[in-house]
């Protein structure tokens, strides 16, 4: 379960247990990753939307 309390972490669905060691930086590369994972899975929405949806309507 650590894993899905991690994910929960990064997306702010689950409070931090720790601030301790928290720097600047740390926290800059966590919103880095984070913003690259919005972006992952919004590409992944377009693309089944281009291979599945798109082709439907256009019947």
């Amino acid at each position: 379960m650590k894993f899905w309390d991690q994910i929960a972490e990064y997306f702010f669905i689950k409070k931090r247990a720790h601030k301790e060691g928290e720097t600047k930086f740390t926290k800059y590369m966590h919103g880095m990753n984070r913003i690259s994972i919005y972006m992952f899975l919004i590409v992944i929405l377009i693309m089944l939307f281009k291979a599945f949806i798109l082709p439907l309507i256009r019947k």
